[in-house]
């Protein structure tokens, strides 16, 4: 009996087209890492910019509030006010923890373009 050999040039175009794959794959997943990476610098501008201004507009308003009632509720004012920036504080570290907990899984469509890989090449003809 002779047993039946892949001929050499059907091994070389499914090793060809393995790679293929291989490659396109790597090249999503380079496209969403250079997507995910903008998009975070984009945020983290963003956010320091938001925490630049917001502090210097709190800062200009705490010395407001505080020069207006200096005479009559010195320490009252300056205790109520560090009470409100403290809930404020609290309010957004819950909201940035959610907002961490509820985002996408980075290289998404990466991987799951490989989990269509493995179960096509799971199967038995």
């Amino acid at each position: 009996m002779q047993d039946k050999q892949p001929q050499p040039g059907a091994l070389n175009r499914l090793l060809s087209s393995i790679l293929a794959l291989a490659q396109t794959r790597l090249e999503l997943a380079g496209i969403e890492l250079a997507e995910e990476k903008a998009r975070l610098f984009s945020l983290l501008f963003l956010s320091f910019i938001a925490l630049l201004f917001g502090t210097i507009a709190l800062t200009t308003l705490t010395a407001l509030i505080v020069t207006v009632l200096w005479d009559t509720h010195r320490w009252q004012t300056l205790a109520a006010l560090a009470s409100v920036y403290s809930v404020a504080a609290l309010f957004c570290l819950c909201a940035i923890r959610a907002k961490l907990r509820k985002a996408a899984v980075p290289f998404e469509a990466t991987l799951a373009e490989f989990r269509k890989n493995h179960e096509a090449f799971g199967k038995t003809p």
